[in-house]
């Protein structure tokens, strides 16, 4: 048996549900939207923590399943309509919930704590950086003079937000050149643009999916206005792909999406490692079998 706790109208956790009942594998979902409704119980026995939880009275032994995949994404996001009593609920449960996770004696995608590297994107540019991957030149600051200096040492520059909080990368340019100085109210991540071909990466336990990505964007998430980007399974270079899983293992992340860029000069840069990647935006137009990795390293088969 392997445990999903999220949200099974988010595509990750949808597709994840259906890769496990073609592959005859047992899942206990613990839906989010009924956090507030779970019996769970957290304790110490033997010097184990172990964790009883069920939706409406069921109870079941969650030390018992080999795998949890855990992607929660709040209330805002599955759509509960405000309800202060059923919120305090349900941020109780997933907070205790979340804590057993950190210690649960069977493999879990992802670990809260592991996940937080990704809160502060400096500290975790050094760790990337420290496990082999170039990494553009970086400066985080409020000072506009300091933003100047920078961009007329390395001539194009691009912004992002230091935090895990999600921002459209875009380049510092035109008309937010002349509103730079509003950087003095937010420290603000400024990069280097290095340009080439950007190539998504999931590491899944010691396998590896990987896929060149072609966009007119700077921040291919977004088209804003254009076509939209194009997805191309490709093989990685052994010591890159080498490189994904040590970095992943370094993290301790089974699962992780390492976002690459590969330059004209045959330079692998790394931007970043996403800690809870909606991969099944990269397996559904590409059909690389992310969910299958998944769902069968949370099961133990992944070493069949």
């Amino acid at each position: 048996m392997i445990i999903v706790v999220g949200s099974p109208a988010e595509p990750p956790v949808s597709l994840l549900l259906d890769r496990a009942a073609g592959e005859g594998i047992e899942v206990l979902l613990l839906a989010e939207e009924e956090a507030h409704a779970w019996q769970l119980e957290v304790g110490v026995v033997g010097g184990v923590v172990g964790a009883h939880a069920g939706p409406y009275g069921t109870r079941v032994d969650l030390s018992q399943a080999s795998g949890l995949y855990l992607r929660l994404s709040g209330p805002e996001v599955v759509g509960l309509p405000p309800d202060p009593l059923r919120d305090r609920r349900q941020a109780a449960a997933l907070t205790a919930l979340a804590a057993w996770a950190d210690v649960a004696p069977l493999r879990v995608a992802n670990r809260p704590t592991a996940m937080m590297s990704n809160t502060s994107k400096p500290y975790q540019a050094a760790l990337i950086r420290s496990h082999g991957f170039d990494v553009p030149e970086t400066i985080v600051t409020s000072d506009p003079e300091a933003v100047r200096h920078f961009r007329r040492r390395h001539g194009r520059v691009v912004y992002k937000s230091v935090s895990g909080v999600r921002s459209v990368v875009h380049e510092l340019t035109g008309p937010r050149l002349d509103d730079l100085d509003r950087v003095r109210h937010l420290p603000t991540q400024f990069q280097r643009l290095v340009v080439g071909t950007n190539v998504r990466v999931h590491v899944v336990g010691d396998r590896v999916h990987a896929c060149a990505v072609d966009s007119g964007t700077i921040d291919y998430r977004y088209a804003e206005g254009g076509t939209g980007a194009t997805m191309t399974p490709v093989a990685l270079p052994d010591e890159v792909a080498d490189c994904c899983v040590r970095l992943a293992e370094a993290l301790d992340l089974p699962l992780a999406g390492v976002d690459l860029l590969r330059d004209e000069d045959d330079r692998w840069w790394c931007f970043e490692v996403n800690p809870s990647p909606a991969y099944s935006s990269f397996e559904e137009p590409t059909g690389m079998p992310i969910a299958h990795s998944l769902v069968t390293w949370l099961a133990g088969r992944d070493a069949a």
